[in-house]
Formats: structure tokens, C-alpha cells, sequence
């Protein structure tokens, strides 16, 4: 094993440490949300120390390899995470804490609520670590079953066919995506993902797997694709979401947006374009019509809803079809001049931004929804409030920001990914990036809309007593708003960890 320079298996320990917690909370009761509390909080610290102990050179480090794990089979324990894995884990110990924080109110099984809780943040650790293809798609799967769970036993209304529509959906993603990987096994005996890409760099992968199996490499890459497609989700494979977002308890959507829909334009950076770069530069311009349909057909689809949380759903479809933006731009066919490069590194930067920025502020928009509906009595339509400004002005003016912040209002975490990405898009597809700015326009309409009806206005007689944040929630919403200005004017933060991994993978990368 080769870990950090003192031997310890860090990245073993932080996805191990969630079951932990998960097995004390199970039996824990009343306390369960204690339990949870501390092992996110732990978690948290992991990331950070996990962060700040990054190779400089952007490759992957705090490696952890048995190779004796299962070698007839290509199979080997095998973690390790650069700027973008440790990133993703910072994002999910972070969304996790948050989510914990917001579920104060679980008054039925709550031990059995927390357990699968921490559960799904262990899928998310072990998916952001592992280097090889069956310990990363064992987690990838299991991370399906605590968030089924989480919907359908303590979800709204309609929660039993929103889980079953996002596992089905989820499951089908999973299914091509694992059929499009045995392919690639069975022609080059590897399942590691480093050996893969470079094979995919010299040529070699493809050329084994035509000798093998023939010309399908295109079909491998469709595979998997759709597999990713599903999990961002990309048009026109979004259709679970809303109904996920919006039945699933507010804790649990915050998860399910702010962390878990991250897993597959992850999976795109860490997998399709490593391994399928050439295949995906070849049908560059079908995805980027699909990626420029997902920024405005979400940002129009948000504006046609008068659920708040549908309304947040569809916006964040819009927001992740700004990372497939970027991430189908920089497959340029053949080789890259010093310009195009350079662009491609700025838009891969902003990719990388947006997935963590925009987890953060949408996890904090559904928290404040989920204050309005316990405030409300369970009331989250756009149009059943007003001028509550006035009755909670702190409540109105933090949710304000949080929701600027998803506007992309410059000075706000939410502006610096986008604009980097439409920076680095607009010099290699220019038409793209001129289209998907109308998914801009919209979000602005769709976001000032928000503002207007339920914050402005006359207030309702029956909001005149609306309660505002009290100290414990002003508590602990004061470090995630402080932290979307911080990030907003002091992007460095993230970039100057991220920028490294960036040169690295774009250097190793062939299109």
C-alpha cells in the first residue's frame, strides 16, 4: 500500500468511517442525528486534511493498491484521488453536514433515517476514490439503495413512484454503462482506470477492442454516455428528477442535488473522456446540442413551475448543462494549438468550479425550502406566499443571496464557474456558447420571479407572523452564505488546488 508519507490508508478510513457512524446511529434513537452530526463532522475534517495534502503536480495521490485483491479478473483495490476527486469529497462531507443540519424534524425511525444518510455519503466517498472499475461501479450502485430508500419511506405523496422512477432510470444508465466496461475488460484484460486511459492515449485500447469484438468502440462510448447522461442528468434523460427532488424529504434532496447528481459529470472527467476522447470528439456537435438543450429547455422548464422545489429541480438541470457545456467543448478533434488549450483549461476549470458551487448553493436553497415548509405547514407553492421580507427579514435576505448566488450574480460563488466555462466555451464553439446564453436570461427571470413573490409585496394576513431564522439556524447558515462569498471573491481557493489537476488531465487526455 502506498498512502500519505506517514502509511495511513486516508481515503480507506474516510469511507469507512460513514458505515461506522452508519452501524451507531442504526441502534442510537433520539440520538441518531448526534451520531450523524459527529461523523459528518469528522468526515469533513478528513476532506479537508485529504485536500491539503494533494500532489502539486496535479497527478493522483494518497494512493492506496493491493494488487492481490482479485487478479484473475482484473480486479484490485485501488484508490487515490487528485484535485478533482478531493474536491468532490469536500463537496459531499460538506452537503452531508448540511443535510444533517437540516434534518431536525425526523420523528419517524430517525436511526434508520440517519444510517442510510451516512450510508449514501460512503457511496459517495468510495465512488470519488476508487481507481478501479469494479470497486468504483460497487459503490456507484450502492449509493442507489439508501437514496431509493431515503424517498420512498420518508418522501411526499407520490414518493413511491419518484423512487421507483429514479432507480429504474438510474439502473438502466447503470446497465449500459456496465455492459459498455465487460467489453473493454474482455478485449484488454484491465479494469484500472489509469492503465485504460493511457492505453486510450497510444491508440492501443481501441485497437484491441476492434481485434476483439470489431468496429464498436463508438457503441462503448455511446454506453457509456448514457450512463453518465442519466445521472447528471443530460436531455433527454432528466425526466426522474423533478419528481426525485420534489418528493424526497428536503434533507435528502439536498444530497441528491447537491452531491450525488455530481457523480456523473464526474464520471465524464474521470472516465468518458479518458478512455472515449476520440470517440466523443468524433460526435462532438450531436452533444453539444444535447448539452445546449439541457441549459435552456431546464432554465424554461423552471420557469413554468409554481412548485418551489420543481422550480429548484429544473434549475438544476440547467446549472449541470452548463458543466456537459464545457465538458463536450474541449473534445476538439485532433491535436490542440497553444490557444485552443488554453481554452480548453479555462472552460475544464469552470467545469470543476460549477460542480462544487453549484452544489453548495442549490443544497442551501433546498435547506431554506425546507424551513418554509415547516414554517408553513407544509406550503411551497410560488404563489402561496408574499412580502414575507418584512415579517423574517433575515430568513429573506439570506435566502436572497443564496438565491443571487444561483443567478450567477458576479461577487457570488455561483458567477465564477459560469463564466469561466462560457469564457472557455465561446473560443471553441462560439455558437454553443451564443445559444445556451439564453439559459442565462431565463434563470435571471426565473430566480427575480422567485424573489418577487414569496419575499416582495403585500404580506398575506396570515404570514404577518411569519417566524424568522432563529439562532440556531442563523448558526449554522452563516459558514455555507459566507462561504459563497468567500469563493465568489477569492476563487483562487478552489482553482489554485484545481488548476494543477486540470493541466494534468488535459496533457493525458487524446481527442
Amino acid at each position: 500500500m502506498n498512502a500519505m508519507a506517514n502509511g495511513i490508508p486516508w481515503l480507506t478510513i474516510i469511507t469507512v468511517l460513514p458505515v461506522i457512524g452508519a452501524a451507531i446511529a442504526l441502534f442510537s434513537g433520539k440520538h441518531a442525528r448526534g451520531v450523524a452530526q459527529v461523523t459528518g463532522a469528522l468526515a469533513f475534517a478528513l476532506s479537508l486534511a485529504i485536500w491539503l495534502h494533494l500532489p502539486g503536480d496535479g497527478s493522483i495521490g494518497l494512493e492506496e493498491l493491493h494488487t492481490n485483491w482479485v487478479p484473475s479478473l482484473g480486479i484490485q483495490y485501488h484508490l487515490g484521488v487528485d484535485g478533482l476527486g478531493a474536491l468532490m469529497l469536500v463537496l459531499s462531507a460538506l452537503v452531508t453536514l448540511m443535510s444533517v443540519d437540516a434534518a431536525h424534524r425526523v420523528h419517524h425511525e430517525p436511526g434508520f433515517f440517519f444510517a442510510l444518510l451516512l450510508l449514501l455519503e460512503a457511496g459517495l466517498f468510495g465512488s470519488f476514490t476508487a481507481l478501479n472499475f469494479f470497486h468504483w461501479f460497487l459503490f456507484w450502485e450502492l449509493s442507489l439503495i439508501p437514496a431509493f430508500f431515503l424517498i420512498k419511506l420518508w418522501g411526499g405523496p407520490k414518493r413511491g413512484p419518484a423512487a421507483t422512477q429514479f432507480f429504474v432510470y438510474t439502473m438502466a444508465g447503470s446497465v449500459a454503462l456496465l455492459l459498455s466496461f465487460l467489453a473493454v475488460f474482455y478485449s484488454t484484460g484491465s479494469m484500472e482506470f489509469g492503465q485504460l486511459a493511457a492505453m486510450a492515449a497510444d491508440g492501443s485500447l481501441q485497437a484491441q477492442v476492434t481485434a476483439h469484438l470489431g468496429p464498436v468502440m463508438m457503441w462503448l462510448a455511446i454506453g457509456v454516455l448514457a450512463g453518465f447522461a442519466v445521472k447528471v442528468p443530460m436531455a433527454p434523460f432528466h425526466t426522474w428528477l423533478p419528481a426525485a427532488y420534489a418528493e424526497a424529504p428536503s434533507p435528502v434532496t439536498m444530497l441528491l442535488t447537491g452531491a450525488m447528481s455530481k457523480m456523473g459529470v464526474y464520471g465524464l472527467l474521470r472516465i468518458a473522456l479518458p478512455l472515449f476522447g476520440a470517440q466523443i470528439a468524433e460526435i462532438r456537435t450531436p452533444l453539444l446540442v444535447l448539452a445546449v438543450i439541457t441549459v435552456v429547455m431546464g432554465a424554461w422548464a423552471a420557469a413554468a413551475q409554481k412548485d418551489l422545489k420543481r422550480v429548484l429541480a429544473y434549475s438544476s438541470v440547467n446549472h449541470l448543462g452548463y458543466c456537459l457545456l464545457g465538458i463536450f467543448a474541449i473534445a476538439v478533434p485532433g491535436g490542440a494549438t497553444v490557444a485552443v488549450g488554453t481554452s480548453q483549461a479555462i472552460a475544464l476549470n469552470g467545469v470543476i468550479l460549477q460542480m462544487f458551487n453549484h452544489g453548495l448553493t442549490a443544497a442551501a436553497l433546498f435547506w431554506f425550502i425546507a424551513m418554509i415548509q415547516f414554517r408553513s405547514g407544509g406550503l411551497r407553492g410560488i404563489d402561496d406566499f408574499g412580502g414575507l421580507r418584512k415579517p423574517a427579514p433575515v430568513f429573506a435576505g439570506l435566502m436572497g443571496i443564496a438565491l443571487f448566488s444561483s443567478l450567477g450574480l458576479p461577487g457570488l460563488n455561483g458567477f465564477v464557474g459560469e463564466f469561466l466555462i462560457f469564457r472557455g466555451v465561446f473560443a471553441l464553439s462560439w455558437v454553443a456558447a451564443t445559444f445556451s446564453v439564453l439559459g442565462l436570461l431565463v434563470t435571471a427571470a426565473v430566480i427575480l420571479t422567485v424573489i418577487q413573490k414569496v419575499f416582495t409585496g403585500p404580506v398575506p394576513e396570515r404570514w404577518a407572523e411569519f417566524p424568522d431564522l432563529h439562532a440556531g439556524e442563523r448558526l449554522g447558515m452563516a459558514p455555507v452564505i459566507g462561504l459563497m462569498f468567500l469563493l465568489g471573491v477569492v476563487p483562487p481557493l478552489i482553482v489554485g488546488h484545481v488548476n494543477p489537476t486540470v493541466q494534468y488531465l488535459l496533457a493525458h487526455w487524446r481527442f
